[in-house]
């Protein structure tokens, strides 16, 4: 009987043994701790607008709990940085206890003040956490940009933006109808998910070939993964008082709209003309007509929910361009890159004429068979001419009937030097075995996208010219 109670006591001092050594605190320096990451980074933030909230854990690997001594902000009240620990805001936490095997969450965003400076600056701070004696840092750093700010602007006389700092608008701009807004080149606007442009008098943007000379419109987060996300801000709009519009090497990304145009200019003159300008990643439609009037050259159209969506007729050319649409993991390729109408929603005819030379229209990878598509109504007195030359299209043979077709390559691949969807990742220049190579009408356009020569004999179709 006395071994059976002394069994009983074995077990029992057993069981119990490691709960008591669970319940202790370990005080070895050599204990086990570490930091998910040992530097957050935060993307460009411009100088008065919060950051992101990026987060970082602290493990302790023992089987002992363990008290942190102290988890500190080194640059205290004055950093520019903010701390917050298990959802406790501050910048000195002392005595935080962790169980055996757990961790703990540490929040950090970044407020910067304004300065004078002009360019992007660093600031840096640390997160310093004591343990048992021992120490280890977590890094901060952040990329701060000063910028102008504008809220709710309403521009009611001729105005200039230059590039001595980016623009950031919160709440939209509006160009009065008799007003121009002029953008220099090297112009970098940012613009929030409730700020459009909405033009009644004119916009003009002269950017320059090179990559510090193009004029960007972008959403306002700058920091992954958002800097990416379509839909960002709500795009540009010309209602029906604008006109004498020019977006030149502008690019526009990550809209919910491109460009839209409501109506035609006075007088018949060309409400918008884009030469070398980029369309990527728009949520809808990238270029949007609605018996408007818009000569396109040069330009780029990709990876858009709906790149260029022409109705209600109008007066449209599209030379040297590039019409594409790819499935990707940021929008999936589900409407034809091209699509023209000359009737509204109520089948009311208008007057279209639209002509497409030296360009290419195509899409892959995603639900849709026909890029290219037309939608011809007659109408009692409306006139009708769409023409494509020297076009690589895809589309079913069916679409000849409802335009003219000259010297066009139909449903051939255009080759592009890169098409990865999986990781979206895009080069739209020609490869060298590319069937669009000198196979152009002859043009008077001596450049491409990039500013690059453009032959006037048997130029590449689309927007880049092979170097």
């Amino acid at each position: 009987m006395k071994l059976v109670y002394l069994f009983l006591l074995i077990i029992i001092v057993a069981a119990i043994f490691p709960s008591c050594k669970k319940d202790t605190f370990i005080s070895s320096p050599s204990a086990s701790v570490y930091l998910s990451v040992d530097t957050l980074n935060f993307d460009t933030v411009f100088t008065g607008n919060g950051s992101i909230t990026q987060y970082f854990k602290i493990f302790n690997n023992n089987n002992q709990k363990l008290r942190l001594n102290e988890v500190k902000l080194m640059g205290g009240t004055n950093s520019y940085f903010k701390l917050n620990v298990d959802g406790t805001p501050g910048t000195y936490f002392a005595g935080l206890e962790m169980e055996a095997n757990d961790s703990l969450y540490g929040f950090v965003t970044v407020n910067i003040n304004q300065s004078t400076a002009t360019t992007p600056f660093v600031i840096r701070d640390s997160i310093r956490i004591t343990y048992n004696g021992d120490t280890t840092y977590l890094q901060l750093t952040a990329a701060g940009q000063n910028a102008h700010f504008l809220k709710n602007t309403v521009i009611t006389k001729d105005t200039t933006w230059t590039n001595n700092l980016p623009i950031v608008i919160n709440g939209g701009v509006t160009v009065n109808a008799g007003a121009t807004l002029t953008i220099n080149q090297g112009t970098h606007i940012y613009l929030n998910a409730h700020s459009p442009i909405i033009v009644n008098g004119s916009l003009q943007a002269f950017g320059d070939s090179g990559i510090l000379k193009r004029i960007n419109f972008l959403c306002d987060r700058l920091d992954a993964p958002y800097n990416n996300q379509p839909g960002s801000w709500p795009g540009i709009f010309f209602n029906s008082t604008s006109s004498n519009n020019i977006l030149q090497y502008c690019n526009i990304k990550n809209a919910n709209e491109g460009v839209s145009v409501a109506a035609q200019g006075a007088s018949g003159n060309t409400t918008l003309t884009l030469n070398q300008c980029i369309f990527d990643n728009i949520k809808d439609i990238a270029v949007g007509g609605v018996n408007a009037s818009i000569a396109a050259t040069n330009c780029l159209v990709s990876n858009c929910g709906n790149n260029v969506v022409l109705s209600s007729g109008g007066n449209y050319s599209f030379n040297q361009c590039t019409i594409v649409g790819y499935d990707n993991v940021n929008i999936a390729h589900s409407n034809p890159v091209m699509s023209i109408s000359n009737t509204d929603f109520s089948n009311k005819v208008y007057n279209l004429n639209c002509l497409v030379v030296n360009s290419i229209i195509y899409g892959s990878s995603g639900i849709v068979g026909d890029e290219l598509v037309i939608d011809k109504k007659t109408g009692t007195g409306a006139s009708y001419t769409v023409a494509f030359t020297n076009t690589l299209y895809k589309a079913q043979d069916a679409i000849t009937l409802l335009a003219t077709f000259t010297g066009c390559l139909p449903n051939q691949s255009p080759m592009f030097v890169n098409i990865k969807t999986d990781s979206s990742n895009f080069d739209f220049h020609l490869a060298d075995t590319s069937p669009c190579i000198k196979a152009g009408i002859n043009t008077v356009i001596p450049i491409d996208l990039e500013g690059n020569p453009r032959p006037s004999i048997s130029p590449d179709l689309g927007c880049y010219q092979r170097k």
